[in-house]
Parts: structure tokens; sequence; C-alpha cells
């Protein structure tokens, strides 16, 4: 028996991840493929007049293919249909090929933007979005209630009990249909995406094959140890990307994560675009030039433009807890423009309740031939009537885990400015009398506290996060 696999299994905000060969072993993940069959047959929504099936799906990780395919045969083994991609896929594509075939769950074999060291587990709905705490919670119960049983991989697809289907065709075909490419096609201009060895692949070339589009691609290729860097989209990964939109005349630079679900973009000049400005851009595009009707949705710890485009336009916002689940949730139930994270994972209308790096980048894409501008261009028009606003996080270590932040609540003052709002449902923010707040979590399992900040001005944001360093000493 694999070491204590009740301990080491254990779902995060997405999904369980772990070191590959340490605790992320074939062993470990027959344990969890038998927990989540005896979900789904135990607890599963069963879809009227279909069997119960499953898609599965994996990334570029080392070994990913072949713990896909460990799961898919503990899962047929157990009576379950299984959907098995025949390729690396992104995981929204697995999330849309969960809904439009009708499964009951699906699963992505991927560690997203974690270490190459790495890999994990994620249990998708049958709507397509990540499965919640109800779920993962469930599946975690059901680990060693039933023995292990699984088939030869062969045998299972000879049989047609593992269905082994090109799933990336169908992704496309939807995507082709989601952007005005009619419109896109004649555009000139020249962008540049950094696939940082992910799953996304080629995938934007051939949404954008045919077009006058000027498309370069950088580390589009295979490499499961990611070249020795962590596949994050954030600039301290991104060095190539940045000195070619310094060096060079190039309209939008785009980032995809590990498994391009998570978006990130460079200015023409080389400046990072943060994920918390993109979900603004979005929401206006998709309102102002595609006429979609509805709400916003930002986390507590989204920029203040957004408050601000929202207010001039009249469009309803909705502030969530800090993890897509929640703006997964609102975009199941509302009617949502679009949804967005700080991390760079975008929801978007019409779609299933997930996140989208290649389909948030084409938007961009759609957006600036829309206004005949570049995205610098544009975020300058928008930040000239909305607010430029500069964003920044950090964690402090801790002697021990924060057990309440209620000093925190009690400020009335932050380096000189009132505090004229307080919220509390995720950590304590405090809203400053000059447009700029700051706030703090506490890792409820890790001696870490998580300080974020915004303001006006780069080194205003620095002295707030700075504060948030004096204010650990105090709890």
């Amino acid at each position: 028996m694999s070491q204590d696999f009740k301990s080491v299994i254990k779902f995060g905000t997405d999904g369980w991840r772990a070191v590959i060969a340490d605790t992320f072993t074939f062993e470990n993940v027959e344990y969890l493929a038998q927990a989540l069959a005896v979900w789904v047959k135990q607890d599963a929504r069963r879809i009227a007049g279909e069997p119960l099936r499953v898609a599965v799906g994996y990334d570029n990780r080392f070994l990913s293919r072949q713990f896909s395919e460990t799961t898919a045969v503990v899962l047929a083994a157990n009576g379950i249909e299984v959907v098995l991609s025949d390729a690396s896929l992104p995981t929204p594509a697995l999330s849309l090929a969960a809904r439009d075939l009708k499964c009951v769950a699906g699963v992505v074999i991927t560690a997203s933007h974690n270490p190459p060291e790495y890999n994990g587990f994620k249990i998708k709905t049958a709507e397509g979005g990540g499965a919640g705490k109800n779920i993962t919670d469930a599946v975690e119960g059901y680990l060693g209630l039933e023995p292990v049983q699984k088939l030869d991989l062969a045998k299972s697809i000879v049989d047609g009990k593992i269905k082994v289907v090109d799933l990336k065709k169908p992704y496309l075909k939807f995507i082709k249909g989601y952007v005005n490419l009619k419109k896109i096609k004649p555009a000139k201009f020249r962008v540049v995406q950094d696939v940082m060895h992910g799953s996304g692949g080629t995938l934007l070339a051939e949404v954008l094959k045919g077009s006058k589009i000027r498309l370069e691609l950088l580390r589009s290729d295979v490499n499961p140890g990611f070249n020795g860097c962590r596949p994050e989209p954030l600039p301290q990964y991104l060095g190539g990307l940045i000195a070619k939109m310094k060096k060079e005349k190039i309209d939008l630079g785009l980032v995809l994560d590990g498994d391009a679900d998570r978006v990130a973009a460079v200015l023409p000049g080389g400046e990072f675009l943060s994920p918390q400005k993109i979900l603004a851009l979005l929401a206006l595009h998709l309102y102002k030039n595609r006429g979609i009707k509805g709400g916003v949705v930002k986390t507590i710890c989204g920029t203040m433009m957004i408050d601000n485009m929202c207010k001039d336009h009249g469009i309803k916002l909705y502030e969530t807890p800090v993890g897509f689940k929640y703006i997964s949730d609102l975009m199941i139930n509302e009617q949502i423009i679009a949804g967005g994270e700080e991390a760079g994972g975008m929801g978007l209308p019409n779609y299933i309740p997930e996140r989208d790096g290649i389909l948030a980048g084409l938007l961009l894409l759609e957006m600036m031939v829309y206004e005949k501008k570049n995205i610098g261009k544009i975020l300058a028009e928008v930040e000239k009537k909305y607010g430029r606003f500069y964003y920044d996080k950090t964690s402090i270590s801790m002697k021990s885990v924060v057990k309440t932040l209620d000093p925190v609540k009690k400020l009335e003052k932050v380096l000189g400015q009132k505090v004229i709002a307080v919220k509390d449902y995720d950590g304590v923010k405090l809203e400053l009398a000059d447009d700029s707040w700051i706030m703090v979590r506490a890792s409820g399992t890790e001696p870490i506290l998580r300080a974020y900040a915004e303001s006006k001005s780069p080194k205003r944001t620095r002295e707030l996060l700075n504060y948030a360093l004096g204010l650990a000493k105090t709890l």
C-alpha cells in the first residue's frame, strides 16, 4: 500500500498537487481515481439518458499522459465510460468537452503553474467548472473505501470502455466561433505569445491561420522541465518576451501558464500588463463593442479601475473572496459580462464557468481590431478616464499561524489617510480616502500573512506594503 495516501492526497483551491515520485505516484493516483469512481457512482448528478461518463485529459508535464491513462483504466474498471484525450490540451478544452459530451465530471492531469517537479489532479464538473469543496471533500472521504480496480488500457480501448478522442478540434471550433474572426482576419497587428512550454502549444496560430495578423510564438515546444522555469505568467519568468517587446515594434504580447487557463500580457515597450487591468479591458470591450449585458465580477483585491468603469456605465459590480470558484458560481447563477482574479484567470460570458487564457488573449486582440489601436494606446485612454492604479502584493513569514486580524479592523488611519471602509469577508481590507487600499489575509495552515495594496503611484503602493510588514509584528 502507498505511504498513508489519506494524509497526502489533499485537495487545495484547484486540485491536488504534489511532487512527482514523492507523493504524486501512480499508486496514489490509482487510489484517488478509485475514490473519484465511488463519488461518480454514488453522488454524481446523473444526466438523463446518458451513461456515467468522465472526460480525462492532461498537460505537457512529465508523465502526465501516463497518469491520465492510469486514471482512465481505474474509472473504466468501475463501469464508467471514459473519454480520453488523444493529446495534451489546455484545461479549458477538457472542461468544454466535459460539458458538451454530457459527462458527469472531468479530470485534468496538470499542476498548472507549479514548478516542473510537480504534477496534479483537477476535477471538473458536468458544467465545465472547477469542482467545489463539497465534491473534493466527498472524494477525499471515499479514499480507501473500495479496493482499487483497474483494466488493461489497450483492451479497454478495443472494447470501447475507453474512447480515445481528439478534444482539441471541437475546442478550436468553439473558439473560432466565439471571436469575430471575420473582423480580425484583415487586421495587420503584430502579436507575440509566450506559451511557456505549456499545453497551449500552437493553438493560437491555428485559430489565426489565414489571417493577416503577424503572430510569433515563444516557447511553444513541449519541454516537461519547462527549461528550468516555473510556467507562471509573472514578470520574473518573462524575460525573453519583455526584452523582445522593448526592442521591437509589437502591438501585443500575450502569455499563457502551464495549462493555458490563465493569461497575462505585455505592453508595447515592455511594461507588464497586470491581469487586474486585463479584466477591466475585457469587460469594457465585451460591453462596449460586443453589446454583452450583465455584471462584472472581481475579487476583493481587484483594481479600483474596475469600480470606476462599472460606475460610469451603470454596470453591476460583484466582489468575491479570493479564488476563481466564487467567480465561477456567479457565472452559473447570474448574467455576467466578465469575471477575473488577480492571478490571471478570466471567466467569459456564454461559455463554461472556467478560466481560459487563449480566449482571453484573443479577445484583447479583438478589442484592438475594434478600436483600431494597439493595446498600449487603448490602456492609456482607459486609464486617463478611470484612473491609473498600481497594484502589488507580498507574503510575510510569521512565527506562528495568525489567529486573528482584529487589530487591523480597528485601524482608523493608514499612513495619514482616513479608513473609509473595512471589509472582512476574506481577510481584512481597508479602503482609504485617497482611493488606495491595503489588505491582509492569513493562511489557515501556514505561518504566512499575505498583504496586498493598490494606489495611484508605485511609491505609495510600496509604502503600503511596508506598512503591512509593520502590522504583521502586531499580530
